[in-house]
């Protein structure tokens, strides 16, 4: 540690980092004097965030790529040896699924959600994993609510984050025998672009307004409030910092209380 940074000198890839939450992980990390290797599809967004990232201090290196194809993760932790000589941690955060009426889903919504997040993690894990376990490293998975409190218009995302949780947990145990910590977030209600998204074509289906539909639906889940993206990197920077290596396999709901469940 250095100037009280709790990630000084560490190397951390983020995926999804060009936005909402990935973007919130990612300046968090920095902050904390990490160095981030920034992944997501779009390439402009990436160069902005980095170059954001820089002006403020921090070191961060744009690599724009689609996590659903099989040789990505290859490619992903290549870069990351090239450029700062190792990596320390590996946030899994990309992957968004559909909502809507399970009957107008299609097997291309499947597959494509399951592609990006599960697998995409999946990959990603396994490349990086030597590297994690040469360093004592840490695995996160960002997953989401929804893996341990499915309904009916998000059983694509339910699906995929289940599967999520449950890899989350088989990996603690390979981590406990290869000393890498494992450990995953359940994002809430989050105000992201997609959450302003859904909010919108709530409030049109309502025919109330983009703050009435809001409220709405915070009383519906009966939750504190809605969450940012910085509630989610704040608690991502606790669990890769040192203090929180007794931490393993956990699953930590950050909701807001939307999780009724034991």
């Amino acid at each position: 540690m250095s100037d009280g940074k709790t990630l000084q000198g560490k190397i951390i890839i983020v995926t999804g980092a060009s936005r909402g939450i990935g973007r919130a992980i990612a300046f968090r990390l920095a902050q904390e004097g990490a160095a981030i290797l920034l992944t997501a599809r779009t390439e402009a967004d990436l160069i902005k965030v980095a170059a954001e990232i820089e002006s403020l201090g921090g070191k961060a290196l744009p690599f724009a790529i689609d996590l659903r194809d099989a040789g990505s993760p290859s490619s992903i932790v290549k870069t990351a040896l090239d450029a700062f000589g190792g990596i320390d941690a590996v946030v899994n955060n990309a992957g968004a699924t559909k909502r809507g009426d399970f009957f107008q889903l299609t097997d291309a919504d499947f597959q494509d959600g399951f592609a990006l997040k599960f697998f995409g993690a999946v990959r990603l894990t396994r490349e990086a994993w030597p590297h994690l376990k040469a360093r004592r490293g840490s695995l996160l998975n960002i997953v989401g609510a929804g893996g341990r409190t499915p309904g009916p218009e998000f059983t694509l995302g339910g699906s995929v984050n289940g599967a999520c949780l449950s890899f989350t947990k088989a990996l603690a145990d390979i981590g406990v025998r290869d000393g890498v910590q494992v450990n995953a977030i359940n994002p809430g209600r989050i105000r992201t672009d997609r959450f302003y998204k859904n909010a919108e074509a709530e409030a049109a289906k309502q025919g109330v307004g983009l703050g009435t539909a809001m409220q709405e639906m915070i009383r519906k889940a009966n939750i504190v409030r809605l969450g940012e993206p910085e509630d989610v990197a704040n608690l991502a920077a606790f669990i890769l910092s040192p203090q929180s290596r007794f931490l393993q396999g956990s699953m930590i709901d950050l909701d807001g209380g939307q999780t009724k469940t034991i």
